[in-house]
């Protein structure tokens, strides 16, 4: 008798292009509400600490996206489960960096 939307996403029904190893826990960063679907986007923290390797844990991407260090598409963001998508361009501009 769920009520309300799913909050809680486990890393093996987490898509399989987000390429989250099975051993490393049980559960999966799920995208917030946003401008892309669930299977089609990717959170920051993935982005951040996953591919980019920016950071080691969680908390470290959550404390850069905290400090407002992370822009998508221009803009801002400060929430580290925001849903990035195919054509967002990602800019961190203390290292000049876009992706």
């Amino acid at each position: 008798m769920a009520r309300g939307p799913k909050k809680h996403l486990k890393r093996l029904n987490a898509p399989k292009h987000w390429m989250l190893s099975k051993m490393d826990g049980i559960w999966a960063p799920r995208p917030s509400q946003g401008p892309h679907k669930l299977r089609e986007s990717l959170p920051l923290i993935v982005m951040l600490r996953n591919r980019l390797k920016y950071a080691l844990t969680g908390k470290e991407t959550n404390m850069i996206c905290m400090n407002k260090h992370v822009l998508v598409d221009g803009k801002v963001r400060t929430d580290a489960n925001f849903p990035a998508g195919f054509m967002d361009v990602i800019e961190i501009p203390k290292s000049g960096d876009q992706f």
